[in-house]
C-alpha cells in the first residue's frame, strides 16, 4: 500500500487549505442550484465539485454536496455561514458547511476479529483515511500490542451479561473528550439505546452479510444452510433496530456449493474489510446524507 511521502502530504494539505464542503437537503423546487451558486460566486468562491440528486423533481427531496475553494476560508467561515443562513431559510434547507482540511476524530471498537481493524489502521497509516484515530476500544485484550505499535491508545473494557451497563459507562467515559465517528470493526456487542442517543448517524457497523438477508448472529452459517451462491457484507449506520440502520455500502462475492462455512468466512473477510473502509472514507469526506432509513452517497 502506498504511503504518502512528506511532499505528497504537504501537497494534499495545500490543496485542501482553503476548501470547504457544503451539504444541503430540502424540498425540491426551482432555483436551488442557482441560489447556492450565485451566493458562492458573490463570496468569491470557486466551485470545484458539485453533486445533486432529487427523489422526485416535482414533489421530492433535493440533496446537494458542493466543494469550493475560497481564499482565507478559515477566517471567513463564520461570516459565510451567517450570510448563507437567509438563503438556506428561504428554501427550508437542512445544511452544514465544513472545512475539508479538518480531520474528524474517530474511535474504533473491535472484539477478536482483526481484519477490519487492520484494514482501517493500514489505510490510516498510509494517509488514505483523513481522520485522527483517538483510540481503539475492545472487550478483549488481544489487539493491544497491534494497536499500540501504531501509537494509538488501547482501552480494554471487558463486557459480560452482568456488567454490560458498567462497561458502557466506562466506554462513554473514554469517549468523553468527544469523537466525531465510532466505527464498529467487527465489535460483537449490541450497543444500548442510551449509548446510541448521543451518536445518531455517527456509528458505522460492518455486518457480515448482504442485508437484509441473514440478520443477527452467525450469518455465514445461515448462508451455508440456505445454499446461497453469493455472500456479502454491509456497512450501515447503527440504530436501535438490529442491523436495520441506513445502508452506506455493500458488496458481494460469488461462491459455489463446494465452499464450507470456514471458506465462506475467509472469503467474506475480504469483502467486509473493503466495504467498511469505503463507507468510513465516504463518511469522513462528508459524502453521505441520510434520508429516512436510506442514504444518498456521492462517491
Amino acid at each position: 500500500m502506498h504511503r504518502l511521502s512528506e511532499r505528497e502530504w504537504l501537497a494534499y494539505k495545500q490543496k485542501n487549505k482553503d476548501r470547504a464542503r457544503m451539504l444541503i437537503s430540502c424540498e425540491d423546487r426551482p432555483g436551488i442550484v442557482a441560489a447556492v451558486s450565485h451566493f458562492l460566486f458573490e463570496q468569491g468562491a470557486n466551485i470545484v465539485q458539485s453533486d445533486q440528486y432529487t427523489t422526485d423533481p416535482e414533489a421530492g427531496r433535493f440533496f446537494m454536496r458542493i466543494e469550493f475553494d475560497l481564499i482565507n476560508l478559515t477566517e471567513r467561515l463564520d461570516a459565510i455561514k451567517s450570510s448563507f443562513a437567509p438563503v438556506a431559510h428561504s428554501f427550508g434547507m437542512e445544511w452544514s458547511l465544513v472545512e475539508a482540511k479538518k480531520r474528524k476524530k474517530v474511535a474504533i471498537f473491535v472484539s477478536k476479529e482483526d481484519h477490519c481493524l487492520l484494514e482501517l489502521l493500514w489505510r490510516w497509516k498510509a494517509g488514505e483515511l483523513h481522520a485522527d484515530i483517538a483510540m481503539v476500544v475492545s472487550n478483549h485484550p488481544d489487539m493491544r500490542e497491534t494497536v499500540e505499535t501504531f501509537g494509538i491508545p488501547y482501552h480494554h473494557i471487558p463486557v459480560t451479561r452482568d456488567n454490560k451497563e458498567q462497561a458502557e459507562q466506562e466506554q462513554l467515559a473514554a469517549l468523553a473528550d468527544g469523537v466525531d465517528l465510532i466505527i464498529l470493526a467487527r465489535y460483537m456487542q449490541i450497543l444500548s439505546p442510551r449509548f446510541l442517543k448521543d451518536y445518531q448517524m455517527r456509528i458505522i457497523n460492518i455486518h457480515h452479510s448482504f442485508l437484509p438477508a441473514f440478520v443477527g448472529a452467525k450469518p455465514y452459517e445461515q448462508a451455508y444452510r440456505r445454499g446461497v451462491k453469493l455472500i456479502g457484507a454491509t456497512a450501515h449506520y447503527v440504530t436501535e433496530e438490529l442491523d436495520a440502520g441506513p445502508i452506506i455500502e455493500q458488496d458481494v462475492q460469488r461462491v459455489t456449493h463446494q465452499e464450507d462455512v470456514e471458506t465462506l468466512k475467509q472469503l467474506g473477510r475480504q469483502v467486509e474489510r473493503t466495504v467498511l473502509a469505503r463507507a468510513v472514507g465516504w463518511h469522513l469526506e462528508d459524502r453521505v446524507l441520510v434520508y429516512g432509513n436510506k442514504t444518498i452517497v456521492f462517491p
